[in-house]
């Protein structure tokens, strides 16, 4: 396998693993305070790393102002909103609903910057709408009871019905995708532009940083904030490692080397890599729709960035 298409897998797995990481935050640490946690973590190890290969020179006032944008759309609404569906969804089905950035991202090409859409690709975007339908739209129904013989009880209780995901969490999980297609594209003429990745992604996670703790001046997010554990502030700055500083990391370097067609599509494997994650962690085989979804979803996301 080439490099590129490796650290585009590799990225994909960091990303599915520090999903699992905040939904295991879930109950313990306040949204807002999360988001808090994991920006600043974020912008240290991405603020060192830039410094330490020279990235902050390659930064220019309206490369600042274009990151500034996409850390907005990207960080602030996409991060926010991407914590929330983990805790109301679950990692499984909003890394599904992730994959609805890359259809985004097209129609916000074709609008803002006049990119055509293809047959092929418009098959891209129905095979990922078709992949998330089929993996969270089925739920394990409630078999009937077995006929009791006589007036006791029934032989066999009914097994209970698998919960079904939450409109809040499918709506949170698509706000993600779309504030991620937009924090992309206002991104892209900075980074065409030659800035470093290390130092963009400073910038992008420094700003957002700055803002989650300026809300801490409103009595209703300090009234939000509590005392928590130290073991849960390792998981929140080990999810940002995986998360923000080694799998976007890995993602800028397959791109630096790679198809980006062929990389995109890797690094969005993450709909499939989570699902052997979750099993270990719940115990729980995922069922043969969830599958079937999410391989339909990176079928149709392939589509998209192979066109």
């Amino acid at each position: 396998m080439f490099v590129s298409e490796a650290l585009a897998i590799g990225s994909a797995t960091c990303i599915a693993l520090s999903s699992m990481f905040i939904n295991e935050l879930n109950g313990r640490v306040p949204l807002m305070q999360l988001a808090r946690w994991q920006l600043t973590a974020a912008f240290l190890m991405t603020a060192v790393a830039a410094t330490l290969v020279g990235g902050w020179a390659t930064l220019g006032a309206w490369q600042v102002g274009s990151l500034a944008a996409s850390s907005v759309f990207g960080i602030v609404i996409a991060s926010t909103t991407y914590f929330a569906a983990i805790y109301t969804a679950g990692p499984r089905v909003t890394a599904l609903l992730f994959s609805l950035a890359s259809p985004f991202a097209l129609v916000f090409g074709y609008v803002a910057l006049g990119e055509t859409i293809n047959l092929t690709q418009a098959m891209g975007v129905v095979l990922i709408l078709c992949g998330i339908v089929i993996a969270i739209g089925f739920r394990r129904r409630r078999p009937a009871p077995m006929i009791p013989l006589a007036d006791g009880e029934p032989i066999e209780q009914a097994a209970p019905a698998s919960p079904p995901v939450s409109l809040l969490g499918i709506g949170l999980g698509v706000i993600t995708a779309l504030g991620q297609a937009l924090g992309s594209l206002t991104a892209r003429p900075a980074m065409a532009a030659g800035v470093e990745p290390f130092a963009a992604m400073a910038i992008r996670s420094g700003l957002a940083m700055l803002c989650f703790w300026a809300l801490l001046s409103l009595p209703k997010v300090r009234a939000m904030s509590k005392i928590v554990r130290k073991t849960d502030l390792g998981l929140a700055v080990t999810a940002a490692f995986f998360g923000t500083a080694l799998g976007m990391s890995l993602l800028m370097a397959a791109l630096k080397t790679g198809n980006v067609g062929i990389v995109s599509t890797l690094s969005s494997m993450t709909p499939v890599v989570i699902l052997p994650m979750v099993w270990l962690r719940s115990g729980q085989r995922p069922r043969a729709h969830a599958w079937g979804g999410a391989a339909l979803a990176i079928v149709g996301t392939g589509l998209i960035s192979l066109s």
